[in-house]
C-alpha cells in the first residue's frame, strides 16, 4: 500500500521583488473553495460549429474520471518534513505551489497561422523553450501535472520534466477505457514511487478559432480588415466565425480548474499545468481576479513558467523563476526553501 505524501507548508520567509511576464497587477487574492468530485458532471460547450470527434464539439458532453489514488498519492521522501510528529500528521497541508507554462513554439506559430484546436507539434525553438522553463522550475516540487489534449503542451510538460532534479517520471494516465486502464498500469511500487502522474484534458485546450484555423494572420487581416480580426483575438466575448470567444474558452477551463486542480493544490499537492495562451489566461483571470477588460491586455509568453502559491484559500502570484540557481527571483517560502535543501543534500 503505497503511503500518501502530506506537503505541510509553513509561513513565508518574506517577499522579494516579483519578476513577471505578465501585464496584469496585485499578488494576493482570494478564491473560493471547491468540492472533490472523482466523476466530473456532463460538461457542455455551445459553438456553432458542430463537428464530430472534435474537442470542441457543439453541446457534446464529456465524463472525465480523476487520476486514481495510488497514481497520485506517491510518497516522496524529499517532499515529506525532515521530522514528522503525530500532531505534524494530523495538520492539514496549508500551501502548495502551482506553475502554469504555455507551450513553446509551434510549428504554426512559427508560420503565423491561425491554429486553435488543430494538433500542431513544437519547433526546434519550441522544443528549446520547453527545455528552458524545466530549468527555471527544476527546484520547485511537483506531485501532478494537467496538460490540454494537445500535443504541444504535451510535449511542452515533458520535455520540461526532464530538467527536474528530482527526477521523476512524467506518465500520461489513460482512462479511456478500461483495457487502456488495465494496459498501462504499473506493477512495480517502487517504480511508481518514482512517477508523477499526467492527466490530459480537453477543457485546457486552446480557444477554437473556427473558420480561421489555419489561415495566414496577416492574409486574414487583409481579407476583412485589421479592426475585426484584432476584435475576434482580442475581444472577452466576440467569437470568430463558428469559434469560441475568449468568454467561452474560460467557461470550460475554469470550471475544469475549479472542479479537478483546486481540490488538489487544497489537499496539499504541487501542481503544473502546461497550457495555452487563451485557456491559461483564463485560469489566470480567475487566480488573479481580473475583469474582462483587464484580461484581453494579459500577455503571455511562450515557454515561460509562472509561479503561484496558493495558501489558505488564496494564490499569492510569485513571478517567474529566471534561472535554476536564482532562488530569490520569487519569495520562497520556508518549505520550498526545504525542498531546495532536501534536493541539495541528495545529489551530492
Amino acid at each position: 500500500m503505497q503511503m500518501m505524501a502530506t506537503t505541510v507548508f509553513q509561513q513565508a520567509l518574506g517577499t522579494l521583488e516579483s519578476h513577471s511576464c505578465l501585464s496584469s497587477s496585485g499578488f494576493r487574492h482570494e478564491c473560493g473553495s471547491a468540492s472533490v468530485k472523482l466523476i466530473s458532471k456532463d460538461f457542455k460547450v455551445d459553438i456553432a460549429l458542430m463537428r464530430r470527434g472534435n474537442y470542441c464539439s457543439k453541446k457534446r458532453s464529456f465524463s472525465l474520471i480523476q487520476a486514481s489514488t495510488s497514481q497520485t498519492t506517491v510518497f516522496d521522501p524529499v517532499s515529506s518534513p525532515l521530522h514528522k510528529t503525530a500532531n505534524d500528521s494530523k495538520k492539514k497541508p496549508s500551501e502548495a505551489a502551482l506553475i502554469l507554462i504555455r507551450h513553446g513554439e509551434s510549428m504554426w506559430n512559427e508560420k503565423n497561422l491561425f491554429t486553435g484546436c488543430v494538433d500542431v507539434p513544437l519547433t526546434k525553438k519550441g522544443v528549446e523553450e520547453a527545455i528552458e522553463a524545466g530549468k527555471r522550475i527544476s527546484n520547485i516540487p511537483i506531485d501532478l501535472i494537467y496538460t490540454s489534449a494537445l500535443i504541444r503542451a504535451q510535449m511542452t510538460a515533458m520535455l520540461a520534466m526532464t530538467q527536474h532534479r528530482r527526477k521523476k517520471v512524467p506518465i500520461i494516465q489513460h482512462e479511456e477505457n478500461e483495457q487502456a486502464r488495465a494496459w498501462s498500469q504499473i506493477f512495480s511500487e517502487e517504480t511508481n514511487k518514482q512517477c508523477i502522474p499526467v492527466i490530459t484534458a480537453w477543457q485546457l485546450n486552446e480557444r477554437m478559432y473556427g473558420e480561421l484555423q489555419g489561415l495566414n494572420k496577416q492574409e486574414t487581416a487583409d481579407k476583412y480588415g485589421k479592426a475585426k480580426v484584432q476584435e475576434w483575438r482580442r475581444s472577452y466575448d466576440i467569437p470568430p466565425p463558428n469559434g469560441e470567444s475568449l468568454e467561452m474558452c474560460a467557461e470550460r477551463a475554469v470550471a475544469y480548474f475549479q472542479e479537478h486542480i483546486e481540490p488538489q493544490l487544497q489537499s496539499g499537492k504541487n501542481v503544473m499545468i502546461a497550457a495555452h495562451g487563451n485557456s491559461l489566461r483564463s485560469i489566470i483571470m480567475y487566480l488573479d481576479k481580473l475583469t474582462s477588460q483587464e484580461v484581453i491586455s494579459l500577455e503571455l509568453s511562450t515557454g515561460i513558467p509562472m509561479l503561484y502559491i496558493f495558501k489558505e484559500g488564496s494564490f499569492i502570484r510569485r513571478g517567474s523563476p529566471v534561472a535554476p540557481t536564482e532562488a530569490g527571483v520569487y519569495a520562497y517560502t520556508k518549505r520550498l526553501a526545504q525542498y531546495r535543501q532536501r534536493l541539495d543534500e541528495m545529489l551530492q
